[in-house]
């Protein structure tokens, strides 16, 4: 018998109808095989939220100014945030990086500087990020996964702050993707209809400037933010370490999915916590072929999707490990 085959029976020989805890049993069979035991553990759960300035932002694709992203940082370092919240009461350690924010940060426990400038450039005009900086932001953001998985976590979730990275994700999602990129916009931080039809421009002219892309690198070099390029470095670092990857809402999963065109095998390790609200994140989804654990119309980013699911995907591991089977409890099995 396979240690897959294995697993499946002792999840279907827990004291209950085969399949009748759904999602969990998933869960439980993926983490089980990341793994590869018949008792997995959930050890040192972190959260790294990456942050980042982006050029595009100046040209009034947000609800709000650029200022607001080191602002936010210094919220989030206050533990004054929804994803402080969340992963405090969880129990989920919290790292804030500094991959790009055009702000100076003094030193603080929870702070990480990797910043790659202060800000992309425009993607309207140019590629947003430089060929060495696109290195840097690879390279450090492993580094910083490493020391992680060298102090005992084994599941990780990543999350992002940076005014007009919704814009970036969009891009993205339109290149991968080849679709129009009318498809891929959605309201991000809460624009009304008339600044929705100007981000939907900007982002047309962006499009129209660069031309078809199809490279996931060059992709991201075009039309990223410092914070993405980092989560992608970041992803694709636990996915060599074997570690489970929490993966947040629309921008985090731009970012997957360009480290998914270039190492497909990550899927295996990737748990996605929530659908978010950003309109397009559905289809985004739907296009990697994969399920999000949470639907609750969330569009916050900070990675606060990671921090609110992991208390399921801890109880799917609890049920596999502390839940008695039918022999043992003495029940009658069908």
């Amino acid at each position: 018998m396979t240690l897959e085959e294995q697993i499946r029976q002792k999840i279907d020989l827990k004291t209950k109808p085969v399949g009748a805890l759904g999602y969990l049993e998933t869960l439980a069979l993926k983490i089980a095989l990341v793994q590869q035991t018949l008792t997995p553990r959930l050890e040192s759960p972190t959260q790294i939220v990456f942050a980042a300035d982006h050029g595009l932002a100046k040209n009034g694709v947000s609800a709000y100014p650029p200022e607001v992203t080191h602002q936010m940082v210094m919220n989030f370092l206050a533990g004054g945030a929804a994803i402080n919240v969340f992963c405090k009461q969880n129990g989920v350690a919290i790292h804030v990086v500094d991959a790009g924010v055009n702000f100076d940060f003094a030193d603080h426990p929870s702070l990480i500087k990797a910043k790659a400038g202060c800000g992309t450039q425009s993607a309207l005009y140019g590629k947003a990020i430089t060929a060495e900086q696109l290195r840097f932001c690879l390279s450090e953001s492993a580094r910083i996964v490493d020391h992680i998985f060298n102090k005992g976590c084994n599941i990780i979730g990543f999350g992002e702050m940076g005014i007009g990275n919704t814009s970036s994700a969009s891009l993205i999602m339109a290149s991968l993707l080849s679709k129009p990129v009318e498809e891929c916009i959605g309201r991000g931080t809460g624009v009304d209809d008339e600044q929705l039809q100007h981000k939907t421009h900007i982002l047309k002219q962006v499009i129209d400037f660069h031309g078809s892309i199809k490279d996931p690198w060059e992709i991201l070099q075009t039309f990223g933010g410092f914070e993405v390029a980092q989560m992608c470095g970041a992803m694709l670092q636990a996915h060599q370490n074997n570690m489970l990857i929490m993966v947040d809402g629309f921008i985090a999963t731009a970012a997957y999915a360009l480290v998914h065109a270039v190492e497909p095998a990550i899927a295996h390790r990737s748990i996605f916590c929530h659908v978010s609200n950003e309109s397009a994140h559905r289809h985004f989804l739907d296009s990697l072929n994969q399920k999000a654990i949470l639907d609750l119309n969330l569009r916050l980013g900070e990675g606060s999707g990671c921090a609110l699911a992991y208390p399921i995907i801890q109880a799917s591991v609890n049920f596999l490990n502390e839940m008695a089977s039918f022999e043992t409890a003495g029940v009658s099995n069908r």
